[in-house]
């Protein structure tokens, strides 16, 4: 455990100097060779399985090219390992919650030394496996209501105070547009989706009480969330139906999705990512709800050299919490429509909205 905590610390204070060099304040030249070498010194402690190589598996539910969820954790781990002349990333993605454990053991018998698990789907049989491959250091951005353990770090975040600030969002956009209907379109009406779309209705109707809104499946159970076909009829259902504005609350169904609603003129949001509103492409969004696990990577390892987080926490990401990296941003918003979005923040970090928030989580999880 002693080397697994050193090894933790050595992996922070590279994300933290990475962190620096990103936002322009500490680069090659500056950094100067001496703590370059130290840097590159504390990552070879973290080389557990002594192969001379640094080297991060992530283990996805979902396609690692979505363009959204599970690309953004890829993108995060790729370009801290270039960066840091590390090894090439190894990705097992699109795995079944059925192959999840065959999936992760296999992975963690790769030449790897940090193993992050993108989704609560898959992470069932994770405790058991960081136990017995202890040497490697698990991390799981698992969500809302995972069991604790000494043997890997999670993160979490506010599935309901994110979509409320999505309704939000999505309200006020219909209100100056002229909509008034909105569809969340989905996998399977899981409980976490219970919990998002009726969130997400409270937040779009406490801007106006009229607005309408639906959520359709469009998977199979129980975690379809790249089924394109269906996918594609749920949107010309729901826009034939007369929806101003869609959700795809989706994974390798997501940007096709969004494609259409560019071609249609609805507005549309992200599912996870939070670069959407200045991303390069032929694709656009309107709103972007962030829960992205690559902001949560780069934010939860510098947290672990300050002492903030250690082995066996969970650290919950939460709209107008601190740091705020996850909720709804409006892409281009005016300026009356920012303060009405600092508002909808402020209203979820007051706490005044918790009862509410727990009273749809018992009825999406069973317990109300």
């Amino acid at each position: 455990m002693l080397q697994k905590r050193y090894s933790l610390v050595a992996l922070a204070a590279a994300l933290v100097l990475l962190g620096a060099a990103c936002a322009g304040e500490v680069d090659s030249s500056e950094a100067g060779g001496d703590d370059t070498r130290l840097l590159h010194d504390e990552l070879a402690a973290f080389d557990v399985n002594g192969d001379g190589e640094v080297r991060i598996g992530i283990a996805a539910a979902g396609p690692r090219a979505d363009g959204g969820y599970y690309q953004a954790v890829v993108d995060a781990a790729e370009r801290f390992s270039a960066a840091e002349g590390l090894g090439e990333v190894i990705v097992v993605d699109d795995i079944a919650a059925v192959d999840a454990a065959i999936e992760l053991e296999n992975l963690a018998q790769q030449p790897v030394d940090i193993i992050i698990v993108g989704a609560s789907e898959i992470a069932e049989p994770m405790p058991e496996l960081a136990a017995e491959y202890a040497e490697v250091f698990w991390y799981c951005n698992c969500g809302a209501g995972f069991p604790e353990g000494v043997d890997y770090l999670q993160s979490q975040d506010d599935g309901a105070a994110i979509s409320y600030t999505a309704g939000a969002a999505t309200g006020i956009l219909l209100r100056d547009s002229g909509g008034d209907a909105a569809t969340m379109i989905g996998c399977c009406d899981l409980g976490f989706e219970i919990l998002n779309y009726q969130s997400f209705e409270l937040g779009l109707k406490s801007v106006d009480e009229n607005l309408g809104f639906t959520y359709v499946q469009s998977g199979d159970f129980p975690f379809d969330f790249e089924n394109v076909q269906n996918a594609t009829a749920a949107y010309e259902n729901a826009v034939a139906d007369g929806s101003d504005a869609i959700y795809p609350f989706l994974g390798g169904a997501h940007e096709p999705v969004v494609g259409l609603a560019n071609a249609g003129g609805q507005i549309v949001m992200s599912a996870g990512a939070s670069d959407v509103c200045d991303r390069p492409g032929d694709l656009s969004w309107d709103i972007a709800v962030r829960f992205d696990g690559g902001d949560y990577v780069r934010e939860i390892f510098p947290l672990i050299l300050d002492g903030t987080t250690k082995e066996g926490d969970i650290f919950v990401f939460s709209p107008g919490g601190e740091p705020s990296i996850n909720g709804a941003v409006i892409c281009g918003p005016t300026p009356e429509q920012q303060t009405e979005m600092d508002e909808v923040y402020q209203l979820v970090a007051s706490g005044e909205l918790d009862a509410e928030f727990g009273r749809i989580a018992g009825e999406a999880f069973g317990g109300g």
